[in-house]
Formats: C-alpha cells, structure tokens, sequence
C-alpha cells in the first residue's frame, strides 16, 4: 500500500487493502490505549509519594487527593463526550493540542510551595494537588473513550468495546509496576523524568492514531450519533453497575485491613481485581464473562455471609475468599455494563455514565461510610447490593421448572422460604442451648447455603436468603454491638473495637492491639501494659529518665495509643503527645484513664507528627517515643533520614530517640540503622520477651531501638539493665530518604534472612 493511503484512510482502495488497512490499526491503537492507562495509574501512587513528607499522613489529604482525581476522571470523560461533536479529525487537532498544552506541566511533580499557615486544608490541598497534575491527568484521562471512538471510525465501524479491555490491561500493569518495580527501582526524581517519557510516547501513538482517520466530513459515518438516545432508567442502570463494583473494591480494602489480616500493600490486590474485571468482561471473547457471571449468585451467597463474620483464625483463607467474592462480582456487574452497552456512536456517554459510576461509588465507601457508620457496614450493603444487581441463571434446568408453576405456586415458595430462613437465623442466633456454638452455626450454614441454591435465577426469594446469611453471620453481632454506643468508634483511620473483660480493658484497632488497662486496684489501673511493660526498651528509657536529665525532663510521644506511658510520667516532667486521630484522644481520655490518673496535665497535639515536629522550637525535648504504626501499617515519612534529622533538630544535644518497631510483616531495623549510620547516631536494640506472670498482666514481646547524638547518654541507658544489643547491618539496603523508600526489601514474607 502506498504512503499517500496510509495517511490518508479515505483514500480510495481496494476491498483487501481496506481490511489489511483496518487489521493493521487495531495494534496501534491498542498501544496507544495501553500507554495512556498505564501512565495514568502511575502516576496516581507516585503523586502520593511525592506529597507524604509535604503534607503528611493526615486522611484529609488522601481524601481530598482522592476527590481530585476522581473529578479529574470525570472531567475527561465528559471532555471526550463533548469532544463527539465535532468530526474526528477536528477531534484529533484539539485533543493533540491539549496534550501539547499539558506538556507545559512536565516533568511530573509537586508545585514547589508551601501550605499557608492560615490556608483552610480542605481547599489548599485539592489545589495544590490539581494544579501540580491537574493539566496532565486530565488529558491522559481521556484517552481510553475518545481513542475507541476514533479505532471505530478508522476501522470502518468495527466494534471498539473491545479495546476498553485493553484500557484496564493497562491500568493494571501501571498499578502494579509502581510498588513492584518504579518505588524500588528509582527515586522520585528518576520516576518523575519516566512519566515524562511516557507522556511523550503517548502523545506520539496518539498523533500516529489521528493519522488513521478520515480527513472527509462525509467520509464519517461512525462519528455522527444516529442511534436511539439510551433512556433514564438505562443510564441510572449504568451507573448503578458501576457504582457497586467501585464501592465493593474499596469496602473490600477496609474490611480486609480493618477485620482480616493488616498486611502491607494489601490495597493493591483489590485494586488489581476491579481492574481486571473490565478485561474479561469487555474482552472479545464472552465465555469467559458468561462462565463467571453464571455463577456469581453462588459466589455472593457462600462467602458473602462467611466474611462479614470476621473470622480470624484462617486470615489467609478469609482475604482469599473476599477477594474471589469482589472478583466474581465485579466480573458480573461489569460483564452486564457490557451487555447493556450502546451503539459505538453513543459510546462516551456510555463510558461518562461509567465514570459518573465509579466516583459516586468511591465517595460512598471512603468518604460518607466513615463518617456515617461506626463499622465497616458498607460492605454487606454492598453485597447486598450486588446481589440485587447481579444477572441471575438457573443453575439445573430441574429448579427452573419447578420455580415455573404458576403464580400462586411461586407466592408458596417464596413465603415458605422466607419463614424457613427466619427460623433457621432465629436458631442460629439464640437456639444453641448450650450446643457448640461454631458446630451449631456451621451447619446452619450448609442449610441456609443449600436453601440458597435452589432460590438461585428467582431474585426475591434469593435476597430474602441472602439477607438473613449476612443477618446470621456478622450483621446481628455489629447492630448490637452499634446499639451499645460506646463499645466501637469509627474514624478515617479505621474502626476502633473496644472489649470489656473482667479484669482489663482492651482497645484495638482492626486485628491489631493497641493497648490494654488492667482494671481493679488502683496500681493495677496504672500498671504499663503490652509493649510498653518496665521491662521493655521504652520501658528502661522511661524509668532512666530521672537520672539522665533530671527531674524537669521533657518527653515527647509519637503516637497516644490508650496513653499507656503517660503512666511513666514524674512531678515536674513535662510531656506532649502528637497524635492524628482525634477518635483515638477521645478514647483516651474518655474510655481508658491512664492520661487521667498519670498525666491530665500532657499537652496533646493533632496531626501528622513529622509537620508538628517542625514546628517545634529546636532542642525542646530530652526523649522522643516514635510509636506511630497503626495496623502494622508504617508511615514512610516517619521513617526517612529526613525525618530523623528533624528528630535531631527537635532534641537535646544529649537527647534519646526510641522507635518502636514491633511489626508481624516488616523488619524494620534495616531502616532505622541505615538511617542512624548516615546521620551520625549511636544506636542500640532490646528485644524484651515477658515472663509467664508478666504474660498474665498483658505483657507482650516488643522490639525497641534506642538512639542518640550522644554516646555517653546511650552507655549510661544500656547500663540501666536489660540486653541491649548492637544494630545489625544488612548489606546493599537502600536508605529511606523522602526521594527514595520502598518496603520490599523488609517484606518479611520475601526476605526469609531478616530478623
């Protein structure tokens, strides 16, 4: 074929040369496509990273970079809707010149200002951060509909839905590459000059895309929209599709982290899940998307009740089966957006609907659910709702004839198995009568599961099942323990659970403990508990503390927790607390009393601890605690040799630095060494194994590393008592820095070798 016919598509040719022609642009646009979903997953994490040290951990700066990227989206979706009514190679100059415009932007990154002390954060930050990639995610963002529109003009009117399946290869592979193989391999200035050539790779697949279409008006006949507009009731459809995976994907996230298993980096399997739904069910192939959504109904019925039930005792089995349910799920509800979808002329407004969608979906489960539940309760809405959405088939041809009676024979059937699973969920819940409890529940289970099979292709009579195994297995015991009022609270941070025994109190937050008061006498009452017990690392620096710097020493403590330490506290010492929950200052000064008895006077301050810490005076403190992980989660920012040097500016020249680094997931002395070696500390670590009676008082094994500019006040700590050791080195480990930090190397799953 000739260069004049490549460039110019509307070119008259012969009928071979014209599907050669068309074959051949499938690849390109396919790249193209890839490339843009690739970027634009990219560089949601990396923005993330780059912003921490900046702005902090607090939740309002997630939200609010959620909110901008979700608008951000939209903004392009409806961009790519608007840009359909113009002909396509019109279409084609404006979206190369907005990518040109947006090239201004390059390379990647924050802009270099910072927050005004009076700014309100809330509108500071989405500024901040929509002005920093605002331009570039925008046009990136459009790329995935307004390429389909235009492969279905080039190609003659061959379907484009396809190629959304290659969007979301895309997106995963972008998703996955950044924790994997960009955070470890680069550091963010590296990552940033990657974006950009990545940028420019896509605005020239993009120009090599405009080259294939028509330079004719008439010759456009897939571009002007001439099928019937979809109706109301078919677009709220659409976004009701969408809205249920999206919320489901993020409620997955925060049931698994908040009642399963804390585990590093677990975000991105769920993310991963959801992207890859879009793959099989806007593939070319349907067996696939028609073999799953087949049998979703059975999916939502045998584990939906099962992981409400927040069992513990096969974390592993229970993340696997609320990752399968979110799979099988989104597969269903995404294959049916597919099904449902329109002609390639109305398809931007197709993928708007779906955007619109996704985003209201993303602000139910992360943004209104924190605040309006105390409990993650917007996942077994969510199943609900899929349940209520998901395309329901008759497993045997038997039960579908047996449901085809007549009227008044349905009517029997649902009513009877409504009165069935009342019956079986009443004995479930107060029938036992001293039967085994998990014995009587399991079998209970088998018939609900059974009962739920046969209701499977009839929808009512399987929501009535469905509804009375999330009422069983989980919703009864979270509404009571919601009715007691003061036994569960709810913040952006997670949901903090508190247990009452006969002897002590507990508080923690998700699966992991975040303190225990002894209850009974009053020394038992102010008696340290958990990793914080006299003989532990913080236990011995708090009980030196008298003969280090005297009786005015001043203690500053990253993290309040119950406010166990402030049971340390002396006459005359001065202590202030950095703490970004507020639900956790609630707590500790209302349900639990250590602060009460022991310090009532401890200054509290809210927010991220690395910015309130630059902002104290210089040499303000004599020992700082840095306790701050939550869920074994770690705040990089914390632990960067950035954020050591402004611990060092913050203590004495004699000051003591002693960071936690307890963590079932993570060996974190290979960070805390590496950091104390480039910045001239001396350090040391106690690991503290409690004796069998101090075991009995909620003593728990800690790890504690003791740090300070001064040899002298390390030597004369070690000399207190306890078995203080030497850091180890791991050799080839990389530094944190705020430019640089990954958490695969201290992954302990991948690194058998690390303490």
């Amino acid at each position: 074929m000739s260069a004049e016919a490549i460039a110019d598509p509307a070119q008259p040719v012969d009928a071979g040369t014209a599907t050669v022609f068309q074959r051949a642009s499938g690849p390109l646009f396919v790249v193209a496509i890839l490339l843009g979903s690739f970027l634009l997953f990219l560089v949601q994490p990396m923005i993330a990273r780059m912003a921490l040290p900046r702005l902090g951990g607090a939740p309002a700066v997630w939200n609010s970079a959620m909110l901008v990227y979700q608008a951000l989206l939209l903004g392009g979706y409806a961009y790519a809707h608007w840009l359909g009514r113009v002909p396509v190679r019109q279409q084609a100059m404006i979206h190369l010149a907005v990518l040109a415009l947006a090239a201004l932007w390059l390379p990647i990154g924050l802009m270099a200002m910072q927050m005004p002390v009076d700014a309100e954060p809330a509108l500071w930050v989405p500024w901040l951060l929509g002005a920093s990639i605002g331009p570039l995610f925008f046009a990136i963002s459009a790329q995935a509909p307004l390429l389909q529109r235009w492969f279905a003009v080039a190609s003659g009117g061959r379907d484009p839905y396809a190629l959304y399946a290659a969007s979301n290869v895309g997106s995963f592979g972008g998703l996955i590459a950044y924790p994997l193989l960009v955070e470890p391999g680069l550091a963010l200035k590296g990552q940033s000059w990657l974006w950009t050539g990545g940028y420019a790779l896509v605005f020239v697949a993009v120009a090599a895309c405009a080259l294939l279409l028509p330079r004719k008006a008439a010759d456009e006949p897939h571009v002007h929209a001439t099928s019937p507009a979809p109706s109301r009731k078919r677009v709220a459809r659409w976004i009701a599709l969408a809205f249920v995976p999206s919320g489901l994907m993020l409620a997955t996230s925060s049931f698994l982290t908040t009642d399963i298993v804390a585990v590093p980096m677990l975000w991105v399997l769920p993310l991963g899940l959801y992207l890859l739904s879009f793959t099989i069910a806007f593939a070319a192939r349907r067996w696939p998307a028609a073999l799953l959504t087949r049998f979703a109904p059975v999916t939502i019925l045998m584990f939906g009740g099962l992981m409400i039930a927040g069992q513990n005792e096969n974390p592993e089995l229970n993340a696997l089966m609320a990752l399968g349910l979110l799979f099988m799920v989104a597969v269903a509800l995404h294959t049916h957006l597919y099904d449902l979808r329109p002609e390639p002329d109305r398809l931007t407004g197709f993928y708007l609907a779906m955007s619109v969608g996704g985003a209201l979906g993303g602000v139910f489960a992360g943004l209104i659910a924190p605040i309006v539940f105390d409990w993650t309760y917007e996942y077994p809405i969510l199943i609900l709702a899929a349940g209520l959405l998901v395309p329901q088939a008759f497993l045997l041809p038997v039960v579908g004839r047996l449901w085809r009676t007549g009227r008044g024979g349905t009517m029997l059937r649902v009513g009877a198995i409504t009165v069935v699973t009342c019956a079986l969920v009443g004995f479930g819940l107060f029938g036992t009568n001293g039967i085994e409890e998990k014995q009587t529940r399991g079998i209970v289970y088998l018939v609900i599961a059974a009962i739920g099979l046969f209701t499977v292709g009839v929808r009512i009579p399987f929501m009535i099942v469905l509804t009375g195994a999330l009422f069983l297995f989980g919703g009864y015991r979270a509404l009571s323990m919601s009715l007691e009022g003061d036994v569960r609270t709810r913040s952006y941070f997670g949901v903090y659970t508190i247990t009452e025994l006969s002897n002590q109190k507990r508080l923690a937050h998700g699966t992991t403990l975040h303190g225990v008061q002894l209850t009974g006498d009053p020394v038992r009452l102010r008696m340290p508990t958990t990793y914080y017990v006299p003989g532990s690392g913080v236990g011995q620096a708090m009980q030196a503390l008298g003969s280090l710097y005297g009786p005015r020493a001043r203690v500053g403590v990253v993290g309040l927790g119950t406010g166990t330490l402030a049971c340390y506290a002396q006459p005359g010492q001065s202590w202030r607390f950095y703490e970004i929950d507020p639900a956790v200052v609630r707590l500790a000064r209302g349900t639990f009393s250590f602060l009460e008895r022991c310090k009532p006077d401890a200054s509290i301050l809210l927010g991220d601890a690395r910015l309130r810490l630059a902002e104290a005076a210089p040499a303000s403190l004599d020992l700082l605690v840095l306790d701050a992980f939550s869920s074994d989660a770690v705040p990089m920012h914390l632990m960067t040799q950035e954020a050591f040097a402004t611990y060092d500016r913050v203590l004495a020249k004699d000051g003591l630095l002693l960071v936690h680094i307890s963590n079932r997931f993570l060996s974190l002395e290979p960070v805390v060494e590496t950091a104390a070696r480039a910045g001239g500390w001396s350090a040391a670590e106690l690991t503290y194994f409690p004796t069998i009676m101090e075991e009995m008082d909620e003593a728990t094994t800690s790890d504690w590393i003791a740090l300070s500019r001064s040899p002298a006040t390390l030597a004369r700590l070690k000399a207190t008592g306890g078995e203080w050791r030497e850091l180890r080195t791991t050799p080839g480990f990389t530094p944190w820095t705020d430019d640089y930090a990954t958490i695969l190397p201290v992954l302990r799953s991948l690194n058998r070798d690390l303490p």
